[in-house]
């Protein structure tokens, strides 16, 4: 720059040395090679492919302009442009550079995926001694112990003991699973309370985690990503421009007086022109903007393309575990069957039985009250509740199963109700008769109904999809109002539902928070995930809500438009100088006395840079 003697020129210095051509030549050479290095490799990529576009234009913008101004140097009459062309190669690597950010790899997820087992397992030997070997080393027919609080290493089936398994950020089943001996549990679950023998059946390839990265891989490599609007920008210059700089040459030496090198420095200033600063950088400052507004209102935009399918998406489609709901098992009713107990008194005389379990029934009902009374003879029933003596009096907390085995007699329609929204009903035993049923689901987010609320006001349709039962799923469609639902939907059948809902013709957004949730995440236009669920899913979104709250997918619809409208902006500033400059710097108004040189043309691309970064910026004030 400091060379250059147009920029000695316009800030009104002199550095002049025996030469000083030849080492600026030598600089602008190593800026073009190795600067413009990806301009020119992405050149002959779109030419192979056929699809000239950003990079198509860069490379011809700096090639011209540095072979001309190399040919100036070595003794053509001229003015050289390698200021001209430092400036535009380190302004579009800039814009390259920020667009590159935002695009992020398939592997990463895949490689997330392996972190959920554990690294190693308690292999037991034939005479029932535990040794630590890595999951690597376990084959089909080994067996292994999993204790109390561990992730499960392995696919398999329990031979022994008995513990409850929480499934949910695997399978989207919100309640922990019963496990005993003939069940099987699935690699990446967390086990809970108890300890359980399991005989490995699947390993490597063969496992769920392995078939669901299968599932994220395919998803992800068949996504087409949406164009990018700048490209296709791109695309009519590289026609305009070379257009527009044959014909000036062909003008200049056929029709008028102007020696050859005046027709040849018309024809360079037109092609430097062509490819202005402003273009590289009309998308991705937008972009880097946006992006820093989203991140501090808790939205992690991880696809710089998020921004323009968010802004045309139909429908949206949540994850109901840990999404709508809070993932956690709690009481959602309770129905006094008896007038001499009241909600409070019932639900304090349960937890009362329950204080000594550890089983995900009695956790629920626990936090359910703020106090409990005192229990004294406290007795597990296994696999039919609990019982002790509360206040003087007999107290059990009954499966249905065991009040049908007591043969005691209820309100029947009072409990049916709860039953058949799917929810896990238990009845409180006082002195003998049924005093009243605590009802139990996973608890649905209060902010999910404003969110579905508002986003149908928006006009998209609202759909839930989950792993929970046909009963479950269509209470929570009920409460939420949400506009259809998929019910007993198979981890590997959710990308399947995506595209179902694609295949209608609607661009679809997909919400969700778990591993099963991955394969849509990838295959939906938008994938959004939660980001209290897994690393894989958070790996596999375009977006993630930092704050776990649904409503922040509002703030994606209404930042993507405000972002869209920018980019148009943006598009139609760097564009619009074309339309103007190229004809000026061709010589099409010389005869009213105005030409374009290419001191004032490379002026122009400068503001034209400057009102893009302005605009941008523009983007920041208004959403702050």
């Amino acid at each position: 720059m400091a060379l250059s003697p147009l920029i000695q020129d316009f800030l009104g210095f002199e550095l002049v040395f025996t030469g000083d051509a030849y080492v600026l030549w030598a600089l602008s050479a190593f800026v073009y090679v190795y600067g413009g290095w990806p301009f020119l490799s992405g050149l002959k990529r779109e030419l192979g492919e056929r699809n000239p576009g950003m990079m198509t234009l860069i490379a011809l913008a700096i090639s011209v302009a540095f072979f001309y101004s190399s040919a100036v140097t070595f003794g053509l009459e001229g003015e050289v442009f390698y200021w001209e062309l430092a400036t535009l190669v380190d302004v579009m690597l800039l814009g390259h550079w920020i667009e590159m950010r935002s695009i992020m790899s398939a592997s990463e997820a895949l490689e997330k995926l392996a972190r959920l087992l554990p690294a190693v397992a308690h292999q037991l030997s034939a005479g029932g001694k535990a040794e630590d070997v890595p999951i690597g080393s376990l084959v089909k027919g080994d067996t292994v112990l999993i204790k109390p609080g561990e992730k499960i290493p392995v696919d398999g089936d329990v031979i022994s003991g008995e513990s409850a398994v929480d499934e949910s950020m695997l399978t989207g089943e919100s309640m922990p699973v019963e496990k005993k001996a003939g069940g099987r549990v699935i690699g990446g679950a967390v086990n809970g309370e108890g300890s359980l023998t399991v005989t490995v059946n699947r390993t490597g390839t063969e496992s769920y985690l392995a078939q669901m990265a299968r599932l994220v891989a395919v998803a992800q490599g068949a996504k087409s990503r949406a164009q990018d609007l700048a490209d296709r920008a791109a695309r009519w210059l590289t026609f305009i421009a070379i257009s527009a700089g044959a014909l000036t040459l062909i003008a200049w030496l056929s029709f008028s007086d102007e020696p050859v090198v005046f027709a040849v420095e018309r024809m360079v200033t037109v092609m430097v022109i062509a490819c202005p600063h402003a273009l590289g950088l009309a998308v991705p400052l937008v972009v880097a903007v946006s992006t820093g507004i989203s991140a501090r209102n808790g939205l992690l935009i991880r696809d710089r393309n998020a921004f323009e399918r968010a802004r045309a998406i139909d429908a949206i489609v949540f994850d109901k575990t840990g999404t709508l709901t809070l993932g956690k098992f709690g009481v959602t009713d309770v129905v006094p069957l008896n007038e001499r107990f009241d909600r409070d008194e019932l639900l304090k005389h349960a937890a009362a039985v329950e204080s000594h379990s550890a089983h995900p029934i009695a956790r629920g009902i626990i936090e359910a009250t703020p106090e409990a009374y005192e229990v004294a003879d406290f007795k597990s029933l296994s696999g039919r509740g609990a019982r002790g003596k509360v206040q003087g009096r007999e107290v059990i907390v009954a499966s249905p199963g065991h009040v049908e085995e007591l043969k005691l007699a209820y309100d029947r329609p009072k409990v049916d109700a709860l039953f058949k929204q799917g929810k896990t009903v238990v009845f409180i035993v006082i002195d003998g008769a049924v005093a009243g049923a605590v009802a139990l689901a996973d608890i649905i987010r209060p902010e999910s109904r404003q969110t579905v609320e508002a986003l149908k006001k928006m006009g998209k349709r609202v759909v839930m999809m989950t792993g929970d039962r046909e009963e479950v799923a269509r209470w929570v469609a009920s409460e939420l109002g949400l506009d259809e639902y998929f019910a007993g939907v198979l981890p590997e059948e959710k990308a399947s539902r995506i595209k179902e809902l694609q295949g209608r013709g609607l661009s679809v957004a997909m919400t969700g928070d778990g591993v099963n949730d991955a394969p849509a995440l990838a295959q939906a236009d938008l994938g959004i995930a939660v980001g209290a669920g897994t690393e894989i899913a958070q790996a596999t979104a375009d977006i993630i809500l930092v704050r776990s709250d649904p409503g922040d997918v509002l703030s994606i619809f209404e930042l993507s438009q405000a972002t869209y409208r920018k980019m148009q902006q943006n598009l139609g500033w760097a564009t619009g100088y074309n339309a103007l400059a190229i004809p000026a710097a061709s010589g099409v108004f010389y005869s009213f006395g105005i030409l374009l040189v290419p001191a004032v043309g490379a002026a122009l691309m400068s503001l034209s840079t400057v009102i893009v970064a302005v605009n941008a910026r523009l983007l920041r004030f208004k959403r702050d």
